[in-house]
């Protein structure tokens, strides 16, 4: 079971991959879409037949009808100019230095990665940020089920790590933390925020302040929620 963290002090290398990233061009996030699924009455009869209709007809309208997630956020095509203040506080002057979004019928989505430039002896620091906008099926059933190895949003190579509830953000909020790097997750109806920030030095670079770059993660997060809030 995840445990509890609380606010705002935080008691507490994951491979490289992103989904949508610089590295590689992706279509959309990794997220499943899924359509209705047919229903084979076959030779049932009379009553039993009728019945299955009836319950494929509150199926369909149940998935795509008044049960379709609530959204409270905006869709923005530049997140990259919302920022990472605190966490570049926390780390090191991090700019917006890759954006990409994309509307569909069923997801909108907005993904910022950012980085800074490398000096020698000293870490380096990248951040990526996903805003995925469900209009159709309801992330809270797959949300904080998958893999939670870092390595870009959406990684799917790895797991484990030591995750961590985060109250008061959203309607769920997890915070994974590894050797390198931390990702936050928050759940809010059919809205699904992921922030991740990573970092790399030589074996003889000190680590940064873990509980001041989380605590800002968290700073950041709810910045980011309160201005695409409509």
């Amino acid at each position: 079971m995840p445990g509890m963290i609380s606010e705002p002090e935080l008691d507490g290398q994951w491979e490289a991959g992103r989904p949508p990233g610089p590295a590689v061009e992706p279509d959309a996030p990794r997220e499943r879409v899924r359509g209705p699924r047919r229903a084979w009455l076959g030779a049932l009869g009379g009553a039993v037949a009728a019945s299955a209709v009836w319950a494929g007809v509150l199926t369909v309208q149940d998935r795509f009808g008044d049960a379709a997630p609530r959204i409270a956020y905006r869709h923005v095509e530049d997140l990259c100019k919302l920022g990472l203040p605190a966490v570049s506080a926390s780390t090191t002057q991090l700019t917006g230095d890759y954006g990409r979004h994309e509307e569909h019928p069923a997801l909108d989505w907005a993904y910022c990665a950012h980085g800074a430039p490398y000096t020698e002896g000293r870490l380096s620091f990248d951040a990526e940020v996903l805003v995925q906008l469900h209009k159709k099926d309801d992330p809270r059933t797959e949300f904080g089920a998958g893999p939670t190895g870092l390595g870009g949003i959406g990684a799917m190579a790895g797991s484990g790590g030591e995750v961590e509830q985060v109250p008061g953000l959203g309607e769920r909020a997890l915070l994974t933390s590894r050797v390198g790097g931390s990702r936050l997750e928050v759940l809010d109806g059919g809205a699904v925020f992921s922030l991740t920030v990573q970092w790399y030095g030589g074996p003889d670079t000190a680590d940064p302040d873990e509980d001041a770059v989380r605590a800002a993660m968290i700073e950041d997060m709810r910045a980011l929620m309160a201005a695409l809030r409509k």
